[in-house]
């Protein structure tokens, strides 16, 4: 058989392009219509809607008209390009201006250009505005009358704008105001122009506001008498506020007695306080934190007659004001009690049997820097708590011998955190972890992970950093707990020598405690002494 070889001449290899069909140039999103492609965009996420946004002129148009939110730095340098931008994006109902503190924001005549241009929005957020004032907030309000929340932080506006604001949005229900600068003292006396402007403009309350948030203000005193007008509002949350607050509390609670949610924080308020509140009989969620003369007795009150509670917070700030005496009347009148975070507060089993066994809906259970929760109270959780699902226990001293009572109690658990308990070692968690089997999420850090985290931060390891009070937020929220209080730290000079410790261990090569490898699932537990 024989085989012929036949070579091609390069010459004859022509360099034309093979033709590609028609077809595969087209471009198929031209059949969508914007409407379509709108949806598409709203679909993704805010990084993948700005590179859609490149591909091409029509994708650029169909995604700045279809965006509804919108986050704008609002440095004195935008003002020129406001024109530009609120054409392109001119269907948005949610906007947040925010500017660094050291530099000028726009001014009142962006913001009243902002809302001819933007008359449909609904919520509005202002950070370090500090060139805005009432006459900006005044056209604002004209402009935008669907506005629902308001959030305005660091600003120079005062009570003028907030007149302006309640009665020019009939719709407005949520409202935030943290850290004006145009809320000051007249004399020795607290400023009434918000109240006499309100009168003037016939203003007797709104009829929408459902929420309101009064944060670090000199002079949030000036805000009751309008707020006690707004008679469906369900929440405030008066958060470092300077001045007494009894009498606010009892006129508020007096006149809207609606109230289902207060967060009260670092306030000079006393149980005189908590008793006017105790008038707010359908209240559910309650947050009291650093009220240094609020005592068992205003506790007992609240529990004697809000029996719809459901959410209670507690920091009592390591003063011994409120303790056993207030938990156990909150067992008797509140069943319905589904969350309660302590701080700070130094139960015993006197309170928490009867909590375990009165309160059968108790879901979340948080207790930190707890000094008389020991393995006694543990048990007892584990014996009665059978609806607990989630539970975080911090800077208490409880060992493994309490934690075994969570082996086969508490059929609902799932998901147990603990933190500085230095008595609980890592054999009892993976004994528990391998109990419980799957669907069970346990989590240890103990003194020693915290301080080889401290010393990375002091060696300039940024992944670990981060002060004391954003770890305890952060572990709180990702168990649906959440509280704005930290326990105490350690001693400077135990602190520092633990740190050094844990230096020297490190850097020289220093073999660190060995670890264990769990048990079986048939073992006993381990003792404390392990």
């Amino acid at each position: 058989m024989e085989i012929e070889f036949h070579f091609l001449n390069p010459q004859s290899i022509s360099s034309a392009p093979v033709p590609v069909p028609a077809m595969l140039h087209r471009d198929y999103t031209l059949d969508l219509p914007d409407e379509c492609l709108s949806l598409v965009f709203n679909s993704l996420s805010q990084s993948d809607r700005n590179k859609c946004s490149l591909v091409c002129h029509r994708w650029c148009r169909v995604e700045g008209q279809s965006r509804q939110r919108l986050s704008l730095h609002a440095a004195s340098a935008l003002e020129p390009l406001l024109p530009t931008l609120l054409t392109r994006f001119d269907s948005v109902t949610k906007l947040a201006l925010k500017n660094d503190r050291r530099t000028d924001s726009v001014s009142d005549d962006s913001l009243s250009f902002i809302s001819t241009k933007l008359p449909r929005l609904t919520r509005l957020k202002l950070r370090s505005c500090k060139q805005i004032t009432e006459q900006g907030i005044s056209a604002l309000a004209t402009n935008c009358r669907w506005l629902r929340k308001i959030s305005c932080a660091s600003c120079s506006f005062g009570p003028t704008a907030l007149a302006a604001i309640l009665t020019s949005c009939p719709l407005l229900e949520d409202l935030s105001l943290k850290r004006l600068r145009g809320v000051i003292n007249k004399g020795n006396g607290y400023t009434n122009s918000a109240e006499e402007l309100l009168i003037g403009a016939g203003f007797t309350g709104s009829d929408s506001l459902r929420s309101i948030c009064l944060k670090d203000l000199y002079n949030a005193q000036c805000f009751v008498q309008f707020l006690a007008g707004c008679k469906n509002l369900r929440t405030i949350k008066i958060l470092r506020c300077s001045g007494p607050w009894d009498g606010s509390l009892d006129e508020i609670s007096s006149r809207v007695p609606g109230i289902t949610e207060v967060h009260l924080e670092k306030l000079q308020v006393s149980d005189k306080g908590l008793f006017c509140l105790s008038k707010c009989t359908d209240l559910e969620i309650l947050h009291i934190v650093k009220t240094p003369e609020c005592t068992d007795a205003g506790i007992a009150e609240i529990a004697s007659k809000c029996h719809m509670l459901r959410k209670l917070h507690i920091d009592g700030w390591r003063t011994n004001r409120i303790g056993d005496l207030g938990l156990i009347e909150i067992s008797k009148g509140c069943p319905k009690l589904q969350e309660l975070v302590l701080v700070g507060v130094n139960p015993t089993f006197r309170s928490l049997d009867p909590i375990a066994g009165n309160c059968r809906q108790l879901e979340r259970l948080a207790m930190c820097g707890c000094e008389t929760v020991g393995d006694s109270e543990v048990a007892c959780l584990g014996a009665r708590c059978t609806m607990l699902r989630k539970l975080c226990i911090k800077g208490c001293p409880v060992s493994d011998n309490g934690l075994a009572a969570l082996a086969q109690g508490c059929p609902s658990l799932v998901k147990v955190k603990l933190k500085r308990c230095g008595a609980v070692t890592p054999k009892c968690i993976e004994w528990l972890r391998a109990i419980r089997g799957e669907g069970f999420s346990i989590s240890l850090d103990t003194m020693e992970s915290q301080q080889e985290q401290d010393m990375d931060i002091v060696v300039g390891n940024e992944t670990g950093a981060g002060d004391q009070m954003a770890e305890m937020i952060d572990g709180m929220a990702t168990m649906d707990l959440t509280t704005g209080s930290q326990v105490a730290q350690q001693p400077r000079g135990g602190r520092m020598r633990a740190l050094m410790l844990v230096a020297i261990r490190r850097f020289s090569g220093g073999a660190g405690p060995s670890g264990s490898n769990g048990a079986n699932p048939g073992d006993n537990p381990p003792s404390a002494s392990a």
